[in-house]
């Protein structure tokens, strides 16, 4: 049955989706699945992420599977004024020998969250496709890095989207101890200066509770995008700051 310009389907694992077209339409993320699962295929171009990201969806498959989209409820999200830094992580961090940048190595960092998961022996959806796809959204100045530096050495970071007054983080990894924990605290100050309201953390995760995540609803989420999110535009390339 034809949706407008979106139908209807049943994949490989035997659950109805949506199907999406050539357009870069989605159907309203309320008609996501109990797990998330919201549509199959389409693709990894520019207009269609920030199109997908604007109404909360995301992209998360495998490696040689077709491109799943999700919305996940309840959602856990960061209110940026909500960061909770305890005063061992606080400790740690004043600390360290750590210097911090922003955008200074957005491929590499991308590389390195998906080589984490590798060499742990897990499966990653940052597939090429994937890097590929982010890679197109820096050069747009939608995607982000935030960089930790010990001796001039990449040991931890993460990358998101940014969109409005919204940072979807994507992901994040750590060579040391707490290394991708400190790149949060630094984007959440890079945030706040800024006027960002929220940050969506897709996944809930203990790590990121312990730093003052929190779940809400998915309808509360899709209020939340629609008050911070205005136009499908760039605020313009971050500045490559580096601070120690």
């Amino acid at each position: 049955m034809l949706i407008d310009t979106i139908t209807a389907a049943v994949v490989h694992f035997s659950m109805p989706v949506f199907k999406l077209t050539e357009q870069p339409l989605f159907p309203h993320p309320g008609l996501a699945e109990e797990n998330g699962l919201l549509a199959v295929g389409g693709d990894l171009k520019p207009r269609r992420l920030l199109e997908a990201y604007r109404l909360g969806i995301f992209p998360w498959y495998s490696q040689n599977d077709p491109i799943l989209w999700w919305f996940t409820s309840p959602r856990l999200i960061i209110f940026p004024e909500e960061l909770r830094v305890s005063r061992r992580l606080g400790r740690y961090l004043r600390n360290s020998r750590l210097s911090f940048s922003i955008n200074r190595a957005f491929d590499e960092v991308i590389s390195c969250c998906a080589n984490t998961r590798t060499l742990q022996g897990k499966e990653t959806w940052i597939s090429n496709e994937m890097l590929t796809a982010y890679a197109n959204l820096h050069r747009l100045n939608f995607a982000h890095s935030v960089e930790c530096w010990e001796d001039r050495k990449l040991v931890g970071g993460l990358y998101g989207v940014a969109l409005g007054k919204v940072f979807f983080g994507e992901s994040m990894f750590s060579r040391v101890a707490n290394a991708s924990k400190f790149a949060l605290i630094h984007l959440v100050d890079f945030l706040r200066k800024n006027d960002y309201r929220l940050i969506d953390c897709q996944m809930t995760t203990a790590h990121l509770v312990s730093l003052g995540a929190r779940e809400i609803p998915g309808k509360a989420f899709q209020h939340l995008l629609e008050q911070h999110i205005k136009t499908i535009t760039s605020d313009g390339a971050w500045p490559h700051e580096e601070s120690a």
